[in-house]
């Protein structure tokens, strides 16, 4: 009886298991990096305390820069400008928004506290200053020592 030898096929790589890996991880990595919105503008926050303003309230983004130029979103406007703005916004809106201060920490300290005025003359209860990171205790020892 003769048996028929097979013939052997050289092994291959199956690509589509490793497609699929591919794809699951670059859908991984989508879902899982945080965006962070920013103008165009460069502002360097302060360090800070680390505390969330809650995704379902509504807010207004005010950036003020270095030059002392406020942005409102990303517009630049005047001070009266953002006054007007804010003032036809309406007291229920303004009582309800959390006004976000993003001023870059070489920021002449008037400037900053002119904004805070303008926000809380037009009904603003709700102020957020932003910052980068925590503070963190060599950090502090450094500030003292200077």
């Amino acid at each position: 009886m003769g048996f028929r030898r097979k013939t052997s096929e050289a092994p291959r790589i199956e690509l589509t298991p490793m497609i699929d890996v591919v794809f699951l991880l670059l859908i991984f990595f989508m879902i899982s990096t945080t965006f962070i919105e920013r103008p165009g503008m460069s502002i360097n926050l302060p360090e800070g305390g680390t505390q969330q303003i809650p995704a379902d309230k509504k807010e207004v983004q005010v950036y003020l820069t270095e030059d002392g130029e406020i942005y409102l979103q990303s517009e630049l406007v005047s001070l009266s400008a953002l006054s007007t703005y804010l003032g036809n916004l309406g007291s229920d809106i303004t009582h309800e928004m959390t006004f976000l201060l993003m001023a870059d920490k070489s920021a002449r300290h008037g400037w900053v506290i002119e904004v805070m005025e303008v926000a809380r003359r037009n009904g603003i209860v709700r102020l957020a200053i932003a910052t980068d990171k925590t503070v963190d205790e060599d950090t502090i020892r450094t500030l003292e020592e200077e």
